[in-house]
């Protein structure tokens, strides 16, 4: 289930088609008249229009969860697409990129792309929990983060050991700050050394980089 893997497998299949796209086409224009560049452009457009996609999403779900908090925010101010400067800071450090509210919901839409995005989900969880003081609302929520990414066959299940599962198991029963503490640094640590790196050398955040916005209308995103 792991992300490392998840990317390996995209990266043959990319290759695999390119292979086969050029001994298709090798030694003519691409249909109607498309050259190589063309062909490449077009498939470029498609990604970045993909991540814009799934980025709206998480965009428009953070906003929701944050004006049920407080409606003096609106949304378009809590979120804005970040200045070029502002986007190479994430390169910087992981936490500079999960301290970003758009930074977090592209890395979100990243990780979705590869199919692993329980573990960020799992990061969020455990951060929220951190924060109840209600030892009720603690309990419930420990409960609930167990069901939803701990044990077997949970709906989310992230890639954690079996020893960390069972003293979480343990722990759960009588719920306290530091319940998921071990299980969180292992699936930052996976996102920090794994996914991390190929979402800087991903397509969209190398676009965000750049002088040039994507789009006019990605300006108001």
């Amino acid at each position: 289930r792991g992300c490392a893997a998840v990317g390996a497998m995209q990266s043959a299949l990319f290759l695999v088609l390119q292979h086969d796209g050029g001994r298709m086409e090798r030694g003519s224009r691409r249909r109607g008249g498309e050259t190589e560049e063309g062909e490449k452009g077009r498939m470029k457009r498609t990604i970045i229009k993909d991540w814009k996609t799934r980025l709206s999403y998480f965009l428009q779900n953070s906003s929701n969860s944050t004006k049920m908090k407080s409606k003096k925010v609106g949304k378009h101010r809590t979120y804005f697409r970040p200045s070029p400067e502002e986007a190479q800071l994430w390169s910087e450090a992981f936490d500079e990129l999960l301290a970003s509210k758009y930074g977090l919901a592209a890395f979100r839409a990243f990780l979705k792309s590869e199919f692993c995005e329980e573990n960020i989900e799992f990061w969020l969880a455990c951060e929220d929990f951190k924060k109840t003081k209600s030892p009720q609302k603690l309990t419930s929520k420990a409960r609930k983060i167990y069901n939803d990414f701990i044990e077997k066959e949970a709906p989310k299940e992230i890639n954690i050991d079996f020893q960390t599962k069972n003293l979480i198991a343990q722990n759960i029963q009588e719920a306290t700050h530091s319940c998921f503490s071990a299980a969180q640094k292992r699936v930052y640590s996976l996102m920090e050394n794994n996914s991390y790196p190929r979402f800087l050398e991903s397509e969209f955040y190398q676009e965000l980089c750049k002088k040039t916005p994507i789009t006019r209308a990605a300006q108001g995103t």
